[in-house]
């Protein structure tokens, strides 16, 4: 309430900081998606095509499942945030001229379609909803 009685919208609250629980699954889910980018490197180029798609599967389904089991975008984030940095530090090479990621056609739709369906399932994960009955949500 502001001091002349009436109710502020939902966007002028101030942002309260996550729990402790938020924090620790957060970090749960970027270390999940670091192990499912490393898993599906190795799996999508040793059984094309259908290793791609079951990496990028995988993928997805962490993807979603963490953005419904935190009912927060920030859920489906995370583990999206864990993916692309694994994938992105398998993709350079090293000194010696080793390398996870040939350069191929399943490699390139293994980052791009991973990436893609990381923004997808983090904009239709659930949004942050007001706690506040008279809200018009739906309405």
């Amino acid at each position: 309430m502001t001091p002349t009685g009436k109710q502020q919208s939902a966007l002028a609250q101030p942002l309260a900081l996550p729990s402790a629980k938020r924090v620790a699954a957060y970090l749960g889910l970027l270390v999940l998606g670091a192990a499912t980018g490393v898993a599906g490197g190795l799996v999508q180029g040793g059984l094309f095509p259908g290793g791609l798609l079951l990496a990028l599967a995988g993928a997805a389904g962490l993807f979603i499942g963490g953005g419904i089991a935190t009912g927060t975008r920030a859920g489906a984030l995370a583990p999206a945030a864990g993916w692309m940095i694994v994938v992105v530090l398998l993709t350079a090479s090293r000194p010696e001229g080793d390398f996870v990621f040939g350069a191929g056609i399943g490699s390139y739709l293994f980052l791009i379609g991973g990436m893609a369906l990381a923004v997808i399932c983090a904009t239709l994960a659930p949004g942050r909803q007001t706690d506040r009955s008279d809200a018009r949500l739906g309405s």
